[in-house]
């Protein structure tokens, strides 16, 4: 992380004469120190803005006076478009620029977040938590095929693991960050503190990044239908995942959860008559390693986007803890994760392999789990019953997130990285919004005993971590000997 911090300390320099412009994109100055140094910033921001919040959620929750499910909506309306558009935001880059589409998420997300830090009523604020979601769903998959593209061999394994350990580590120091701002100054200055990140990530990228889309050739139209029906079809379902614990499944919960299949059985007929041209290519996934990939990635990350939200508002609402002692209690999760990512994204996966490292982390992750099940009612101990559990999460995510991520590139190939990217992308965001829908189980149901229900809710993330084991063991196919995993 040292290294990351030295390389942001400054903007990168000016063309120099060893700089070359690549000859299929004339005027462009590409330079790979700035282009990391970009790309890490602008995908850090969708995970920072997702997790800075958890620790404000109950100030903002009085602040609104809304109840739990106000809580969820604050979380669900800021993944929400980010896990629907995400899949397309890597074909809007393969088709007009990844650059190009890049520079504008940032400017959305700037913008979003100042709606957010002066919102004057809840449904603006909901407003703006949505336009945030819309910049992300640009920066994350468009992050990661410029790297691809600006990077290769090794030294995109290196780069890869750089971004994902930059990004995981955002998104997990950004509640201690946000708790002490939340503390001195209140939530609204945690959204303004971001805007200054996104303007420095905009002028490097315009520096230092230099432009690339899909082949002319191979660049199909625009999917705007799959968009549209997937979108609505998520809505409809989150909605009624939402509405379920405190309506029960009234007639009106029951005909969301019909809309919302139908639509995205709809979704799924349009995409399979697409083919290639599709905004989710379903041939992919029959490449038996990719669809390992993308289960593993929705097991691994529901479960880890359900505690991150909860187990903040926990500390705070039940035992006291103040947002900042909140988000410090959180924090050995990214020192670990900062330390050992970059490694395991160039050394460790070609020593031991993609699939080795995603069974062992997996592992990991389950005990982790199991050890906050674990956590008793009376006399929770943070040294007892948090620290060791959140130290096999760090170890498990850390041997997962970049094997996962080079290992979705490649499954891809090269010609459709950005959009296998976006898939990716879609299946955490998903992932994540899927298990905060279902906190409300949590927050309504064990609203006496909030410890109690976490613990509880911890075993669905051992049986979410046994499950990502046994696709990345049964699924994914190990290369021949010789050929990089």
């Amino acid at each position: 992380m040292d290294h990351i911090s030295n390389m942001s300390s400054t903007l990168p320099l000016p063309c120099s004469a060893s700089a070359s412009p690549a000859a299929d994109h004339p005027g462009d100055c590409p330079d790979k120190r700035g282009t990391l140094v970009a790309t890490v910033l602008g995908s850090s921001l969708a995970f920072i803005v997702g997790s800075i919040i958890n620790v404000a959620l109950p100030q903002m929750q009085a602040d609104f006076d809304v109840g739990p499910t106000g809580v969820q909506w604050i979380v669900n309306a800021y993944l929400l478009p980010l896990g629907a558009f995400v899949l397309i935001g890597g074909a809007l880059g393969d088709h007009y620029g990844r650059k190009r589409i890049f520079l504008l998420g940032l400017a959305v997300f700037a913008i979003a977040c100042v709606i957010c830090a002066v919102a004057w009523s809840f449904p603006i604020f909901l407003a703006g938590r949505v336009l945030e979601g819309i910049g992300a769903a640009m920066l994350a998959p468009t992050s990661l095929a410029i790297i691809a593209d600006g990077f290769s061999g090794k030294e995109r394994g290196t780069a890869i693991g750089t971004w994902a350990a930059a990004g995981a580590a955002a998104g997990a120091l950004a509640p201690l960050a946000g708790g002490v701002i939340v503390d001195m100054a209140g939530w609204r200055w945690a959204f303004v503190a971001v805007v200054p990140i996104s303007i420095y990530a905009l002028v490097i990228a315009r520096r230092s990044v230099r432009e690339s889309r899909a082949n002319t050739e191979q660049t199909a139209p625009l999917d705007w239908l799959g968009a549209a029906l997937s979108g609505m079809g998520l809505l409809a379902l989150i909605w009624a995942l939402i509405a379920l614990p405190e309506r029960g499944m009234t007639s009106g919960v029951a005909l969301a959860f019909g809309i919302g299949l139908a639509l995205v059985t709809a979704f799924l007929k349009i995409e399979a008559k697409l083919g290639e041209r599709a905004m989710t290519p379903l041939f992919l996934f029959a490449n038996a390693t990719f669809s390992g990939l993308s289960l593993l990635t929705f097991f691994l990350y529901g479960a880890l986007g359900g505690l991150l939200v909860l187990l903040p508002y926990v500390l705070i609402e039940d035992l006291g803890y103040s947002a900042t002692a909140a988000g410090a209690a959180i924090l050995p999760f990214p020192l670990i994760m900062g330390l050992l990512s970059r490694s395991v994204g160039g050394v460790m996966t070609e020593k031991f392999g993609t699939k080795t490292l995603l069974v062992t982390g997996s592992t990991l992750v389950g005990i982790g789990f199991l050890l906050f099940s674990q956590a008793p009612s009376e006399e929770l101990a943070y040294w007892a019953h948090i620290f060791p559990a959140l130290f096999f999460l760090a170890f498990g995510m850390a041997a997962s997130v970049a094997p996962l991520t080079t290992a979705v590139l490649e499954s891809a190939g090269d010609k459709f990285t950005g959009v296998a990217s976006g898939v990716n992308n879609a299946i955490s965001r998903i992932a994540g919004l899927v298990a905060t829908a279902l906190l409300g189980l949590v927050l309504i149901g064990s609203a006496d005993d909030l410890i109690a229900g976490f613990a509880a809710s911890a075993w669905a993330g051992v049986a979410l971590s046994i499950m990502s084991a046994a696709a990345a063991l049964w699924l994914i196919e190990t290369p021949p000997k010789g050929r990089a995993t």
